[in-house]
């Protein structure tokens, strides 16, 4: 194989990375424009911050999969705030909202996940199980990060009998 046909080929794979990309982007701007569209639409019914608003804001985190648990500690911590700030406009809370999706997304930066004992040369398979919302996918991913810091090769696999059972 040539230069150019390497050079080809380089090009094609990186055209094709851009299309895979543009699409995940596009599917995610339609998650990310559902999800803040029913905020924002509840932002824009609800002129008061009161239960009401928290039970539907409730609602639309746990339909949007964040997990029962984070929601419920989400709610907790959002009322606390605005009990803190004072806050009684709707307007005002969008921001905390954000921010506090923000914490829970990124998590604790200096977490770190214990030293496993793989041995070397040998087929390893890691068994992660658990309900939704407490931390399956960041945990896997942080693993996934830490082993291939250190040279490993990994392959993710994924599998979900919730929505086949429901």
């Amino acid at each position: 194989m040539g230069f150019m046909d390497k050079f080809r080929n380089k090009f094609k794979q990186s055209e094709e990375k851009e299309e895979v990309s543009a699409k995940y982007k596009e599917g995610m701007k339609k998650t990310r424009s559902s999800f803040s569209g029913k905020i924002n639409n509840l932002i824009a019914r609800y002129r008061k911050v009161d239960e009401d608003f928290f039970e539907e804001l409730e609602e639309i985190l746990i339909s949007a999969d964040v997990g029962v648990m984070t929601v419920m500690d989400l709610i907790d911590e959002l009322k606390m705030e605005v009990k803190r700030q004072n806050i009684s406009d709707t307007k005002e809370v969008k921001d905390i909202i954000s921010e506090k999706l923000v914490e829970i997304y990124y998590g604790e930066a200096d977490e770190k996940i214990e030293e496993l004992h793989l041995e070397e040369g040998q087929l390893s398979i890691i068994l992660v199980v658990g309900v939704n919302g407490v931390g399956k996918t960041t945990s896997i991913g942080k693993l996934a990060h830490q082993l291939k810091q250190k040279g490993k090769n990994v392959v993710l696999a994924a599998g979900d009998t919730f929505r086949a059972g429901a």
